[in-house]
């Protein structure tokens, strides 16, 4: 048997694991916001704004549940990963729309997550608070803005891979 004969088009309504697939844009979203805004910019961590990290205890307690965030990512990674390999042995061709749609979903709807219960409600950190407290609200709705615009671009992708791969079955 050739490659190309036992690899299959998607089926219609099935096939794309896409539970996995946000699994994992939710574990890359983490990723993203630990790296980038809590270690390379330095806005925030995760509950800077419950005990400030400008003494070496609050930066070691702060530091202690970024570190948390970063394990609940590798798991979300693994596992996103994990059910992504699983589902690729049933030899079904999947759509690019359909896994970056996915991963879209995933990662914006923990943007929004984030944004409205960490920052809103919980009000643990904000995205920016190495600006005037005046301002960070603007950083924040930039940031629930971002998020659903992921979260909606991710569902147009999707469902346009749906219909795409419902025209290769």
């Amino acid at each position: 048997m050739t490659q190309s004969a036992s690899i299959r088009p998607a089926r219609a309504g099935g096939g794309f694991p896409t539970a996995a697939a946000i699994i994992l844009g939710v574990g890359l979203g983490i990723f993203f916001d630990g790296i980038v805004l809590h270690q390379l910019l330095q806005w925030h961590h995760l509950v800077s704004n419950w005990s400030p990290a400008g003494t070496v205890e609050g930066m070691e307690f702060n530091t202690y549940w970024d570190g948390m965030l970063h394990s609940f990512a590798y798991v979300c990674v693994g596992v996103g990963l994990f059910l992504l390999w699983r589902a690729s042995r049933r030899g079904y061709m999947w759509s690019g729309r359909r896994l970056a749609g996915a991963l879209l979903i995933g990662w914006g709807g923990f943007n929004l997550y984030d944004g409205v219960i960490n920052h809103l409600v919980l009000g643990i950190h904000h995205v920016n608070e190495r600006v005037d407290r005046a301002q960070w609200p603007i950083y924040d709705a930039g940031f629930i803005i971002w998020g659903a615009a992921m979260l909606l671009a991710g569902f147009l992708l999707l469902r346009g891979g749906k219909a795409e791969a419902g025209s290769e079955a």
